[in-house]
């Protein structure tokens, strides 16, 4: 395998991604909640007003598609409206029913190029890469668009079992032109060492979505400002 991704296409979110050898802003990559009730998009439209959100991850578990796309319709508008890029969990079938900005991947849910495939080149593709470098370096070559490590802390959102150094993300962004996600129980009183390492992007979900969405939007920004 060719450890050397430096041929690999920029395909960055909203297309305006560069790095340039200077380190770009981390910016803020927003998960929805288990719970999307009918209130939940005033919620993100908070959360988009409280500061600038790069990109939001539509995550449904045990619901059919048809009613998937039933509760991701306003969701995806405010996504369109906000030029923030929507982004499926999962399911490559939903990004393409929906004309989804991209998809983001675990190890069990399909090839990145399979995925390019059916989606085309514009649309962005995310990878699960855990505490990996070599899944990592695979899934660039496969045609990722960026890949996510973590969890690098304890988080309830959902059962890890790998819990990366922040050392990863220093090695993926001083080695590779892709960009770097961190997630897992990231909030802002614990986000400097991921951002210093080198994270490109941090997703958040529950420090958003367990309390005042605009006071944790407001919060990341600050941080991420500094």
């Amino acid at each position: 395998m060719n450890d050397d991704l430096s041929q690999t296409p920029e395909r960055y979110f909203a297309d305006d991604f560069q790095r340039d050898g200077a380190k770009s802003r981390c910016e803020l990559y927003l998960i929805s909640p288990p719970d999307m009730d009918d209130g939940f998009v005033d919620r993100l439209a908070r959360a988009f007003d409280a500061g600038p959100v790069a990109a939001f991850q539509f995550r449904v578990k045990d619901v059919d598609q048809h009613r998937a796309a039933k509760i991701a319709e306003p969701l995806q508008a405010l996504c369109a409206d906000r030029d923030v890029a929507f982004i499926v969990n999962d399911s490559v079938s939903l990004a393409k029913r929906l004309g989804a900005d991209g998809v983001h991947l675990g190890q069990e849910d399909g090839d990145p190029a399979e995925a390019r495939a059916v989606l085309g080149p514009s649309v962005q593709i995310g990878v699960t890469c855990h505490d990996s470098r070599h899944m990592a370096m695979e899934a660039g070559e496969a045609g990722a668009d960026y890949v996510a490590f973590g969890s690098f802390y304890p988080t309830t959102t959902k059962i890890v079992r790998h819990h990366p150094d922040p050392a990863i993300l220093t090695w993926w962004s001083a080695v590779f032109e892709l960009p770097c996600v961190a997630i897992g129980g990231i909030t802002p009183g614990n986000a400097r060492p991921l951002i210093d390492a080198g994270a490109d992007f941090l997703a958040v979900c529950g420090s958003v979505w367990n309390g005042d969405e605009a006071a944790a939007v407001r919060d990341f920004t600050r941080l991420l400002d500094q």
